[in-house]
């Protein structure tokens, strides 16, 4: 059960990945929603997705503290 919202998150994220301004919003439910290791994990992930859908990056300032 721990890791079902994080799996969730990233399932969602990817689906909505297509569109920058949906991706930035579930990001920002999704930061309020996981543990702090797991959005940990999830910057590394989203880090890696961004390297494939350049036109996310815009979403990376809601990972800087």
């Amino acid at each position: 059960m721990a890791r079902a919202m994080f799996d969730y998150t990233k399932t969602i994220l990817n689906k909505v990945s297509f569109e920058p301004s949906l991706f930035c919003r579930e990001l920002q439910k999704a930061l309020q929603r996981l543990l702090p290791h797991e959005v940990e994990e999830l910057k590394i992930w989203i880090k890696s997705l961004v390297t494939k859908n350049p036109e996310l990056d815009q979403c990376l300032i809601y990972l800087t503290p």
